[in-house]
């Protein structure tokens, strides 16, 4: 088999496997399926975003993460930060979110020079030849599927804030909905520039000009020094053991990764029980609760800006294993976004800014922390799982839970993501999502467990895509709750 790809939409699983058909490693596949997902999920990621890659190397057994997440702008500016614009954003009818947004939330995106970076390190193809699939749907289109219908629904007030983002994603006054097209002639440009040019056209050249202009015109404070000093930051992952294997994941100053590496542990001392049983549920919710006292209680985490530590709700992951036995998890971010388009270009930046309570003014230049988690699993050094997440404060949740299904029960990687989850919130309310036994949530309910029964599967508990290797199989899913999707190639 030449390899495996999950994503969080079906072009974007199919662009990487095409790259691994082509004769591409793992790295090489994981980009061209991210250049993918900027056109087909847009108002997830895209060259305003930020994120994370780990990527592992069959050869040497190395396992590194490239950090390319978001910077505070501002160095060399004395100008105070403009106010940020608020929108009140429905869910489900009756639940509400505050979103700030606009230039003033914008942070400096490290997307495009970490995966060129990446690329650089470790692809095989040219770089411009991963690009002709993304600038193909950007300039055509891309249809718009139910997943992506709903993500465009909730967030409309975001994605038609401002005339550059109207001319993108309304349609006769609305937003776009399932079955419509959505063309991005701007981005298709952006691209066909970054595949010609590299990532510098976005941190020295024409496209940082014009980025800088319009989000200082708006009140936001980024400068040439921004991007021009931006750097992709090598790191070596978190690591720890749960049922004879290994796990690894996204290392401080970002927390999701590190809170993952502690629980594991834990739930094997308590033990995993039987998949979906009051049990098994009772030792992953008593885990989570650990997790969130984790900070203060056993001071896991000091090193960490914990209140500072951004909420991404606008996420998405890419898991991938080639042939050779090379691995890579990659998960990026635009937060909610920030409804700005840097006008000509189609890029869409990111809302990090407005998606922390800063308690105090972090520095210029300092790179902000994160719940995202792109993980792998090794069986006697052999990737066994790459998985990641979508989210916000239920990512890390997600993950574990589909590490204990597939390391602790045996799951197929369908199934594991497939299964009900539960998240435990800082009210000590155990959420259950749809799907569980009524009878087991009742004996939680005798174990005290506040418990809150959700009808259905719902992307509230987040949006996984996973590969696994097994007795020389290879299998991939994406996440139902996202719309997502997986493809091995043969």
């Amino acid at each position: 088999m030449r390899g495996a790809v999950a994503g969080g939409h079906p072009l974007t699983a199919e662009a990487g496997a095409r790259v691994l058909e082509a004769g591409g490693n793992a790295v090489d596949a994981a980009v061209g399926a991210a250049l993918v997902s900027w056109v087909a999920e847009s108002p997830l990621t895209g060259p305003g975003a930020g994120g994370f890659m780990l990527v592992h190397r069959a050869r040497d057994r190395s396992t590194r993460v490239f950090d390319f997440f978001v910077a505070i702008p501002g160095l060399g500016d004395e100008r105070e930060l403009g106010e940020m614009h608020h929108v009140d954003v429905d869910f489900s009818g009756g639940s509400t979110q505050r979103f700030h947004i606009g230039p003033a939330s914008c942070a400096i995106p490290g997307a495009t020079l970490g995966l060129e970076t990446a690329h650089r390190a470790f692809g095989r193809l040219p770089w411009r030849d991963l690009f002709p699939p993304a600038i193909e749907l950007a300039r055509g289109g891309v249809e718009l599927n139910d997943g992506q219908a709903y993500l465009h629904r909730i967030l409309d007030l975001i994605l038609r804030h401002t005339p550059e983002a109207s001319a993108i994603y309304e349609k006769t006054a609305g937003p776009l909905e399932r079955g419509d097209w959505l063309v991005q002639e701007d981005l298709a440009k952006t691209l066909e520039l970054l595949a010609e040019n590299g990532a510098a056209e976005l941190y020295t050249g024409e496209l940082a000009a014009k980025t800088v202009e319009h989000i200082r015109a708006g009140g936001g404070c980024f400068t040439e020094r921004d991007l021009a000093e931006y750097r992709v930051i090598r790191r070596r992952p978190v690591r720890t053991s749960f049922c004879g294997e290994e796990y690894y994941s996204n290392p401080p100053p970002s927390r999701g990764g590190v809170l993952i590496a502690y629980g594991l542990p834990l739930l094997e001392e308590l033990g995993v029980g039987r998949a979906g049983s009051a049990e098994a549920i009772d030792a992953r919710a008593r885990v989570m609760r650990e997790q969130l006292q984790a900070p203060t209680g056993r001071g896991l985490l000091r090193a960490l800006e914990l209140n500072a530590a951004v909420v991404t709700r606008g996420t998405t992951h890419i898991s991938v294993i080639d042939g050779q036995g090379d691995a890579v998890a990659l998960t990026s971010s635009t937060g909610a976004g920030s409804g700005v388009v840097v006008p000509g270009t189609g890029i869409h930046m990111n809302n990090m800014i407005g998606e922390f309570d800063i308690t105090r003014k972090p520095k210029e230049g300092a790179r902000l922390s994160s719940g995202m988690s792109p993980s792998l699993v090794l069986r006697k050094g052999v990737p066994h799982l790459v998985v990641g997440s979508a989210g916000s404060l239920r990512l890390r949740g997600a993950v574990m839970q589909i590490v204990v299904n597939v390391v602790g029960h045996g799951l197929s990687v369908e199934d594991a993501i497939e299964r009900p989850r539960v998240h435990l919130d800082e009210e000590d309310v155990l959420h259950c999502e749809g799907g569980h036994d009524p009878a087991e949530l009742d004996k939680l309910e005798q174990l005290g467990w506040n418990v809150t029964r959700w009808r259905n599967r719902n992307l509230f508990f987040g949006g996984a895509a996973a590969v696994t290797l097994a007795d020389g199989v290879l299998a991939a899913a994406g996440d139902p709750r996202r719309g997502g999707a997986g493809v091995v190639v043969e």
